[in-house]
């Protein structure tokens, strides 16, 4: 259930400094900094701290797609329409080791919990692992047959998911690298994926304005929410896995009661198009990108509770009517 004296996110910082559509937002473990990508080709990393500067890191040739910070917090990889990745140290000096990874526009970039392994998407219909020592190439899945927008590990990272403009998702094992189910449902293209923190189900973002989300043990459709007016280019789930965020076309973010299966906020930020959030680490905080060239920082507010011992110990199961609950018995 939901908590009973909901409080609701409110916006802290609105980060101007990108001179072109922002294309991905990501905190760093400690939310000490954040780091955005934009069509501006630049990445841009933000500190949390009062009148601190952000430093602009400037090597890509062209659109940066993707930029995501490591688990440790040491490493920022980022994507590009220039077919390369770059792994970054987040520091004044802007240092940057560059691969080409693809033949076309890196849409994705993930790194696995442990740090040891990166997934990339590309233009190029392929999905490509890479050890992030030494940047070696690893394995290819490519089974789509049309750009993939998207590629993430499970929590455990035995599982790849992946989704294209050929309006699948894909699931892959990265032991046998077997796609082992491709989910069909979508009306659309798919933008966004994400695996939910108990990884047992993935939640997609369509192009038919729908966000689903499936069980991965079944393979089954668990939850289906037509919330937005536009396109959905982003989602993000909270660490409790009781709630999910997204970002539309329709300018607004939208956050999902996953137990209730309803929406409980519509936020307006944006002017033009969302095109990009992510919740913190931890959940209480969250920041969105768009068109507006803008990054704007969130206080999430409405799950004031205390996670952290809750987090350990939880478990996830589904019940018959495809909500999500948990066997800890509510929230905490």
């Amino acid at each position: 259930m939901a908590f009973a004296c909901l409080e609701d996110p409110t916006l802290e910082r609105n980060f101007k400094g990108h001179r072109d559509a922002v294309t991905s937002v990501d905190f760093s473990l400690n939310k000490k900094q954040l780091v955005s990508g934009s069509m501006d080709s630049c990445l841009m990393i933000w500190s949390m701290k009062p009148q601190m500067r952000a430093y602009r890191f400037v090597g890509h040739k062209d659109a940066v797609m993707c930029a995501q910070f490591s688990p440790s917090g040491h490493l920022i990889a980022s994507g590009s329409r220039d077919k390369m990745v770059r792994l970054w140290v987040p520091s004044v000096k802007g240092e940057s080791t560059a691969f080409k990874a693809h033949t076309g526009t890196v849409r994705s970039v993930h790194f696995s919990n442990d740090g040891q392994s990166l997934v990339t998407a590309s233009d190029d219909k392929t999905v490509k692992v890479w050890a992030v020592h030494r940047q070696k190439f690893l394995f290819s899945l490519s089974q789509h047959i049309n750009w993939v927008r998207c590629a993430k590990f499970s929590p455990d990272g035995r599982l790849i998911v992946s989704s294209s403009d050929d309006k699948t998702v894909k699931l892959w094992d990265k032991a046998s690298r077997e796609c082992i189910h491709s989910f069909c449902e979508h009306g659309g293209f798919v933008p966004h994926v994400d695996f939910h923190p108990s990884g047992t189900c993935i939640a997609a973002a369509g192009t038919d304005n729908t966000v689903k989300v499936w069980d991965v043990r079944m393979n089954r459709l668990l939850q289906h929410y037509q919330v937005h007016s536009a396109s959905v280019n982003s989602l993000s789930f909270h660490s409790s896995g009781n709630y999910l965020i997204t970002a539309s076309n329709d300018s607004t973010l939208k956050i999902l009661d996953l137990l209730e299966g309803r929406l409980l906020y519509t936020l307006h930020g944006h002017q033009g198009p969302a095109t990009c959030v992510s919740f913190s680490r931890t959940g209480d905080m969250f920041a969105s990108g768009g068109f507006d060239e803008q990054v704007m920082v969130w206080k999430t507010n409405f799950d004031a509770a205390d996670y952290g011992d809750v987090l350990k110990t939880r478990k996830y199961s589904m019940n018959v009517n495809g909500a999500l609950s948990d066997v800890v018995g509510g929230c905490p």
